[in-house]
């Protein structure tokens, strides 16, 4: 490994979201004295991303969703902070990072956490651009605003965060439809007789289902919009939420050359194809232990697993990040589930086990991953084991 340009330099992070923050939280925890400086486009307060899509029934603000100030998360950790900035490049050779207004900042390691923003489809309509989605506290704190009693709501998207999305607002009491292409909720995630509990559970909130077609054209018509979809089908709603996923943000590394594909590609030490850049989080691409396999993991586990490796690596002890399988609780109140979805690329079948629990079968028969629904959620840690890594 080749030495630090600048040897005394901080370890800088750029984001402030999960990832940055358990980063630095777990470095502190190996390393009290080397200097860290973490840069963020908003204000840096700690919260959790995946509070934002069950947030409404509980009747939260924007505010009330911070769980620590950036403030306190500073004086706790020792942590320069910049907030409000923009980065706008990165000199591997020089070892710096460039910023709109605030200079040039050399590093001595680099950590990139700069997450992944909603992905953007392109409509037709005098409204198109009036779309919302929920990426940040910021877009939570609009997208509330925006929404009046018994506001009517059409989802665009069905998959994990839509079907979220639509949980909690058909229970805090909107009309709500939901467009997907597909044929089911869930539909990449769940076998076919899960996805059809959820749909059915969701219906029972008065969630209404518009599968096989997407949404094309969004026009206002005085206070409403009239969504109209591939099938010539149409809509009047008062909001529009997109909820087809995100995209890792990955910018800055592309700009500095960095390899990137789905993400920023890291080994399993967590270093980008720069020598001391690293990355972790929603923006990453990880090595994974099966041979010519590498994947995104946007879910809270994996960041913490992430972040004590990289801290780990940061602090002189270069060290492998490592991947349990780590089971996703979808917050659906109407169904509780627990997935844990097998590796990209396994080749099996979907097996319904008993009622409520299906394994996901290669063809040796070994389980390679799992779905829980209702009451069977409790039993997690059980299946868990039964999983071929």
């Amino acid at each position: 490994m080749t030495a630090p340009r600048h040897p005394d330099g901080p370890v800088l992070v750029v984001g402030s979201g999960l990832a940055g923050w358990s980063v630095v939280r777990e470095f502190r925890k190996l390393d009290t004295t080397t200097p860290v400086l973490m840069m963020t486009a908003d204000a840096g307060d700690f919260y959790a991303k995946p509070a934002l899509s069950n947030a409404l029934v509980q009747g939260k603000a924007a505010v009330q969703l911070v769980t620590t100030s950036a403030e306190k998360m500073v004086a706790t950790l020792g942590v320069t902070l910049l907030q409000h900035t923009q980065v706008t490049g990165i000199d591997v050779l020089a070892q710096e990072v460039h910023t709109a207004t605030k200079g040039a900042f050399a590093y001595r390691q680099l950590v990139l956490a700069t997450g992944a923003q909603a992905i953007r489809l392109n409509f037709t309509g005098n409204a198109a651009t009036e779309v919302m989605s929920v990426n940040s506290l910021d877009d939570y704190a609009a997208f509330r605003t925006k929404l009046a009693p018994q506001a009517r709501v059409l989802i665009i998207g069905a998959g994990l965060i839509g079907c979220e999305f639509a949980n909690d607002l058909a229970a805090s009491g909107h009309a709500v439809h939901v467009v997907d292409p597909s044929a089911a909720p869930l539909a990449s995630l769940l076998p076919a007789e899960a996805s059809a509990v959820l749909q059915t559970a969701l219906e029972a909130l008065a969630v209404r289902w518009h599968f096989g077609t997407s949404a094309t054209t969004v026009d206002r018509v005085n206070d409403e919009y009239v969504v109209t979809f591939a099938n010539g089908q149409t809509v009047v709603v008062d909001v529009v939420l997109s909820a087809v996923g995100l995209r890792a943000d990955m910018s800055l590394a592309q700009a500095a050359g960095l390899t990137t594909e789905r993400g920023i590609v890291v080994n399993a030490q967590l270093q980008t194809s720069a020598a001391h850049v690293y990355a972790l989080g929603d923006n990453t691409q990880y090595a994974s232990e099966s041979a010519g396999v590498s994947r995104t993991l946007p879910y809270v586990m994996p960041i913490m697993a992430a972040a004590k490796a990289l801290a780990q690596t940061l602090a002189g002890t270069s060290t492998d990040v490592q991947f349990a399988l780590m089971p996703v609780a979808i917050k659906t109140p109407a169904l509780p589930l627990v997935v844990a979805p097998a590796l990209p690329g396994t080749v099996g079948s979907w097996t319904k086990v008993e009622e409520g629990i299906w394994h996901f079968v290669d063809a040796q028969m070994q389980v390679r991953g799992f779905v829980l629904c209702g009451a069977q959620t409790s039993r997690r840690a059980e299946h868990t084991k039964r999983v071929t890594a």
